[in-house]
């Protein structure tokens, strides 16, 4: 069976977006956030197929589509498709969510809560999926779920500390356009720094 449409090579990335108040409520729900996790890891996708993966009905899930599109998360991958079905893809731009942005404005803390509480559920459900399945050996050796419990750092120091675990991490990434090596697969890395209050202080 093969898809009536034509593959198109995906946009070059775009400078950062710090969010505003506006975008995070745009994104803040757990449907449009399953959505967007989606597109992001797997690619373009109709609204059909993302309904069928999601278990959701095609009139909602097309509804949250067009409500990200709005927001500038996704486009429509013209590309691809036919007139009956609209192709979507991620906007390739890092969107960057500060906290302290949205400390004073009471009607934007529900949807930063939303939206931490479900990116965190995101980072767990991706972990517990991997634990599920089965891998080669040699992936499972080289897999790690790992942590670091013994630091005592300054904010400066931890803010330092994950400039250089970025900086490791862009190493590694592939740059646009070239061919991955023989053997690659996706991988997710995930990474979690934060202070936690001692014993004493809670």
């Amino acid at each position: 069976m093969s898809d009536d449409h034509e593959t198109a090579a995906p946009p070059p990335p775009r400078s950062p977006r710090r969010l505003d108040a506006r975008s995070l409520r745009g994104l803040a729900h757990p449907l449009r956030m399953r959505v967007l996790e989606l597109l992001r890891l797997d690619g373009p996708a109709t609204g059909t197929a993302l309904a069928a993966r999601l278990g959701e009905n095609t009139g909602t899930v097309s509804w949250h589509l067009r409500h990200l599109a709005e927001h500038g998360f996704i486009e429509e991958d013209t590309g691809r498709g036919t007139r009956r079905e609209r192709w979507w893809r991620v906007v390739e731009r890092a969107n960057l969510v500060e906290s302290a942005d949205f400390r004073h404005d009471p009607d934007a803390r529900g949807a930063l809560t939303t939206f931490v509480y479900e990116l965190v559920g995101q980072y767990f459900n991706r972990v517990t999926h991997y634990l599920g399945e089965e891998w080669e050996d040699e992936w499972r050796g080289a897999a790690t779920v790992s942590d670091w419990s013994d630091l005592r750092l300054t904010p400066a120091q931890l803010a330092a500390l994950n400039e250089e675990l970025a900086a490791v991490i862009a190493r590694h990434t592939r740059p646009a356009g070239t061919a991955a090596d023989p053997g690659a697969r996706p991988v997710i890395v995930q990474i979690q720094s934060f202070p936690r209050r001692g014993r004493d202080e809670r």
